[in-house]
């Protein structure tokens, strides 16, 4: 990889050369927009560098309203059928995805926020069901600036055959919504790098995996260890880390089941 990267090589983004060199000066590395930028290679030299690496993707707006509606409605019951989800945007990041091998990137990562929703409901889904229709539209609009238009149209089927469409139009200066989120990022990210377990009676003591799954809640494709699930519901996400958070403070996780609230018996909790 570093041979390719030196040779100048097109198939090395340049993406993929920043991440290179901030892995070798030893600094964790979160990629915060939908390129593939953090492939197998990058991912192999984080781990023997023994750094972090996270994304992709910013998750501030649209993608944002659209996890947590998607967790909601499947799990009430109720089946997404047709997401038709438009942007127009005139900042830079608009001007680069008008580029068609950028916009697809940024397509898959908006697409497949939904896909973890749907396959937790195999009664709405039954193996074999197509997944919902989903079209992502990004057009580029100078005239706009940062301050980005969002509009989603939802369309679900309901109680005996019928249909509900839920339309959602949402303006924000995007830059505005990102610059928290770059914070967010960083000081989790900071935290994790202090933070080692163990478990009950060893002496032997852990980090969290390389690939920082943790924070998956601030992102729109998040990066998950080989082999583990990709969570993008909303709640579970935000939850992992609150649950993470307490853990660390000796604090049992919050399930919100309340037991001692809803029965008539008494229960040392």
């Amino acid at each position: 990889l570093k041979a390719l990267a030196s040779g100048n090589d097109a198939e090395i983004s340049p993406s993929t050369c920043y991440a290179i060199a901030t892995i070798l000066e030893g600094c964790a590395y979160i990629n915060g927009a939908p390129q593939n930028t953090n492939v197998p290679a990058v991912v192999e030299l984080a781990k023997r560098e023994k750094v972090f690496v996270g994304g992709d993707d910013f998750k501030s707006g649209q993608t944002k309203m659209k996890s947590a509606l998607i967790e909601f409605f499947v799990a009430a019951g109720i089946k997404p059928d047709c997401i038709a989800s438009y942007n127009h945007l005139g900042n830079n990041d608009g001007y680069n995805l008008s580029s068609p091998m950028t916009f697809r990137s940024k397509e898959i990562t908006k697409s497949n926020v939904v896909d973890d929703m749907v396959a937790s409901n195999d009664i709405l889904f039954p193996e074999g069901t197509s997944k919902p229709d989903h079209c992502i539209v990004i057009k580029y609009l100078p005239w706009v600036g940062d301050s980005k238009r969002a509009l989603d149209e939802y369309t679900f089927s309901i109680f005996m055959g019928g249909e509900q469409v839920i339309v959602m139009h949402n303006t924000c200066q995007d830059s505005l919504l990102a610059a928290p989120l770059m914070l967010d990022l960083v000081i989790l990210t900071e935290l994790m790098q202090r933070v080692s377990m163990s478990q009950d009676g060893a002496s032997e003591k852990f980090q969290m995996d390389t690939v920082l799954s943790i924070l998956s809640y601030m992102l729109k494709a998040p990066m998950v260890p080989q082999g583990t699930p990709v969570v993008n519901a909303l709640n579970r996400q935000k939850q992992a880390i609150e649950n993470l958070l307490r853990a660390m403070i000796g604090l049992p996780p919050d399930n919100s089941m309340m037991l001692e609230c809803r029965a008539t018996g008494k229960f040392n909790l």
